[in-house]
């Protein structure tokens, strides 16, 4: 049966269509309603793409960063946007997140607890889960590699502590720096944050490997052990 598509982007106002728009006047001119309506492509029998895409936006305050904690499931309680065009939303916000992630990762080396911050926060600050993070570093602070050690919760039965320094005296790193993510916001140390900072700074300790510092990374602020004199 022949789609009945009215609102299709190909159908609209040559003036009004986001992809003619973006090739005339650049992609900066285009509003975030009118880049999502390009990944989705069509809305429903009754709503454009960029009216439907106006709606997701407000759903999220207008926000990207909130838009970009959405799942498929959630943007699928939409009219209009079924599975595949929420995969593609999905998909979009997170290459925007792995772009902020490279970004950060060309700064490599490491000054102070806010460059750690601004290192990890695109990685990690608007998870909806816990990961927790190890930088290895070089004499001169400088960021030899960087990993994922847990995905889901910090404990230390989670983290391998003979790893994490087989991993850097491998790579001939003399310090490293811990960092999680906190989805709650708050930006108190767990009991099982302390336990397991204290842990890896003896093991550290014993290998001549600094611990030096370990961050709490919610969306807009930081805690560091080190700040605060807790290592």
């Amino acid at each position: 049966m022949e789609e009945n598509n009215h609102f299709s982007i190909k159908n609209w106002n040559e003036d009004d269509r986001p992809r003619e728009k973006m090739l005339q006047k650049g992609r900066i001119a285009l509003s975030d309603a009118e880049l999502i309506a390009i990944l989705i492509g069509s809305g429903s029998r009754n709503e454009s793409a960029v009216a439907l895409s106006q709606r997701i936006l407000a759903s999220a305050n207008n926000n990207l960063s909130e838009l970009g904690k959405r799942s498929i499931a959630d943007l699928m309680q939409f009219k209009g946007i079924g599975e595949a065009k929420a995969i593609t939303i999905v998909a979009a916000m997170e290459l925007g997140r792995r772009r902020r992630g490279g970004e950060a990762l060309e700064r490599r080396k490491i000054t102070s607890s806010n460059s750690v911050f601004e290192y990890f926060q695109p990685l990690i600050g608007e998870l909806p889960h816990e990961e927790f993070w190890i930088l290895y570093l070089n004499n001169s602070n400088k960021v030899i590699k960087s990993g994922q050690l847990s995905k889901g919760g910090i404990t230390g039965t989670l983290v391998d502590v003979r790893l994490v320094f087989k991993e850097a005296l491998q790579i001939g790193a003399v310090g490293i720096i811990l960092a999680h993510n906190h989805p709650s916001g708050t930006l108190k140390p767990s009991h099982a944050d302390i336990q397991l900072t204290k842990k890896l700074k003896i093991a550290g300790d014993g290998l001549d490997i600094k611990v030096l510092d370990h961050i709490i990374v919610t969306e807009k602020a930081y805690f560091s052990f080190a700040d605060e004199n807790m290592l």
